[in-house]
């Protein structure tokens, strides 16, 4: 670990379905789930607002500090060996060059985040900003997410609760100055108080190419594996990991390449065509104006939220994404736009 600190700095939002962490096979303790979130409140540009009920998705939020912190010593108790403040410098066929010395060793697990895919691709990133916020108007059990294209380019804006009057609110978007963007939104929120700054870049556009490469297998965020609707990754790139584990620990018994290469077969043949669709629903958020947005927005019916609260998956989201843009009045506006991918993400 280069930082200093397993979980530090805590870039992500914390947000994950109790479902979600029951597959990774890591239940939070008492004092790392933070939140339970009842609803979402959606809100366009020119304020008109909807809410999602969020109880039968069964939606947490995350100390993902101590969370990570859970995880690495679960690893410990299996066997790992855990140094921080310890960077990579070079890795060669048998062995990779650290700042405390040398390694050798069979496999390169890449797990360095989007820090990895910068060089390789700057148009998948965009830049974000997330305080810890103290404000009396935040709602503890509702998660605000804030769209405008125009402030917000490509993304949009959002206040994830974690107790009482305490949040963590960011925004992200393309080709904006993140901090400054959310000193303006905090200001129009109302009196607060910020108790912690962290800049990240986040990736959203899906899975890379190849999860190995040689004796280099990759995974999380700088595997893509993160939602490129929102950018969140626990669920995801947390099966990543445990699917590349399995795969090494196989292709290690047996020496047959093809055990290694399993490893992005499983992760595709889970996630494939939900980040396929995801894409998809990027590419029309990205095309859709304020005015359009708000069109949308006067579309919601009670009824089509009544359906997403009872059928959508917060881990798979995009039957609820599609279920809101093919709601009544809109799906001539939205075909427009894109098509025939939009009949692609209703299919």
């Amino acid at each position: 670990e280069e930082d200093p600190e397993i979980g530090t700095p805590e870039h992500c939002g914390g947000l994950v379905s109790i479902s979600g962490i029951d597959e990774l096979g890591v239940m939070p303790t008492r004092g790392t789930l933070e939140n339970k979130i009842e609803s979402a409140m959606i809100i366009s540009p020119t304020g008109r607002s909807f809410s999602l009920d969020a109880r039968v998705q069964r939606v947490v939020v995350l100390d993902r500090r101590d969370f990570d912190k859970q995880i690495a010593h679960q690893a410990q108790n299996n066997g790992a060996e855990i140094h921080v403040k310890s960077s990579l410098k070079e890795v060669k066929e048998d062995e990779v060059k650290t700042s405390e010395g040398t390694l050798k060793c069979k496999i390169v697990v890449d797990a360095r985040g989007v820090s990895s895919l910068v060089q390789k691709d700057r148009e998948g990133i965009l830049q974000s900003a997330q305080y810890e916020v103290y404000a009396n108007w935040i709602e503890k059990e509702r998660i605000e997410v804030y769209f405008d294209q125009e402030k917000y380019p490509g993304f949009f804006a959002w206040i994830i609760p974690t107790s009482t009057d305490i949040a963590k609110v960011g925004v992200a978007g393309k080709g904006i100055n993140a901090a400054v963007a959310l000193e303006n939104f905090l200001t129009q929120k109302g009196k607060h108080s910020i108790v912690r700054k962290v800049f990240a870049p986040i990736w959203i556009k899906g899975p890379i190419e190849n999860f190995v490469s040689k004796n280099i297998v990759t995974i999380g965020d700088a595997a893509g594996q993160s939602k490129p609707t929102t950018a969140g990754g626990i669920y995801s790139c947390g099966l990543g990991g445990i699917f590349a584990g399995r795969a090494i620990s196989k292709f290690l018994e047996s020496g047959k390449p093809d055990d290694l290469l399993e490893y992005q077969k499983t992760w595709h043949e889970k996630f494939g065509q939900e980040f396929e669709n995801m894409l998809l629903a990027r590419k029309l958020l990205e095309r859709l104006d304020n005015k359009t947005i708000d069109k949308l927005f006067e579309s919601v019916t009670p009824q089509i939220l009544e359906e997403i609260a009872k059928e959508g998956m917060f881990d798979f989201h995009t039957v609820s994404i599609a279920k809101l843009l093919g709601v009544k009045g809109s799906v001539k506006a939205v075909q427009a736009i894109l098509g025939s991918e939009f009949r692609r993400l209703l299919t």
